[in-house]
């Protein structure tokens, strides 16, 4: 499949290198330079996975986040800043995003972060099987359905963003074991995030609003205090 990434940035150098680098790589590529023109991009081009910048004119990358995911689209996000603040990285995230990097860096490594994204999100569009057919995982009151992306608690879909249900797989995979953030850090995102633990939290923190009955007190991902989280099967 010949994916089509978006690449969204106001300097027309970073803009050239990137698109250069993703084309040798064996992608299409579509540019935009501004969030307006981003928008606009999205609905004509249907792209595989934006690369997205956070200081745009018109519209910054934050506020194209915030429509895209508002629009129940939830192609991925890889998001750029030239600022090494944890509150635009942990922001980014919260509104959807499902990796991120700091100015500079190396376009070769955008590239391996481009396509690690892409390895974890491949949906098989050609399948005409119904879901009730497809490989089922029951837990507590969820059924997931790993082929087709979808999860239901009590009959109703719910709205996981790629990067949470790929989460939801890695714990329900390691169920009873306590994982520290690292780990998952390591093993979900496929690279050590410098640390970065606040990522996993905001995860966590997103994917027990979605399928705990109560979120302030999870009876489905536990809080390990001082080592992680573990996934526990209420009775």
């Amino acid at each position: 499949m010949n994916h089509k990434i978006l690449v969204v940035d106001d300097e027309e150098s970073i803009s050239t290198l990137l698109k250069y680098n993703l084309i040798q790589a064996g992608y299409e590529v579509v540019t935009a330079f501004d969030g307006e023109e981003a928008l606009n991009v999205v609905k004509q081009e249907n792209p595989s996975l934006i690369v997205l910048d956070i200081m745009l004119p018109k519209i910054d990358g934050v506020e194209v986040c915030r429509t895209i995911r508002e629009q129940r689209n939830q192609v991925p996000i890889l998001m750029l800043t030239a600022k090494d603040d944890e509150f635009d990285k942990v922001l980014g995230l919260e509104l959807g995003a499902d990796d991120y990097m700091t100015k500079p860096f190396s376009p070769r490594e955008v590239v391996a972060r481009v396509k690690a994204i892409l390895r974890r999100v491949t949906f098989n569009s050609t399948s005409d099987q119904e879901v009730n057919d497809a490989k089922e995982i029951t837990v507590a009151n969820l059924k997931i359905y790993p082929d087709f992306f979808e999860v239901y608690r009590e009959g109703h879909l719910l709205d996981l963003t790629p990067k949470e249900f790929e989460l939801l797989l890695y714990l329900i995979e390691r169920q009873g074991r306590v994982i520290t953030r690292e780990n998952m850090l390591n093993s979900v995102w496929n690279y050590e995030f410098a640390g970065d633990s606040r990522i996993v939290d905001v995860h966590i923190s997103h994917l027990r609003e979605k399928i705990e009955e109560n979120p302030k007190k999870p009876q489905i991902i536990k809080t390990v205090r001082g080592l992680g989280y573990k996934m526990e099967i209420p009775r």
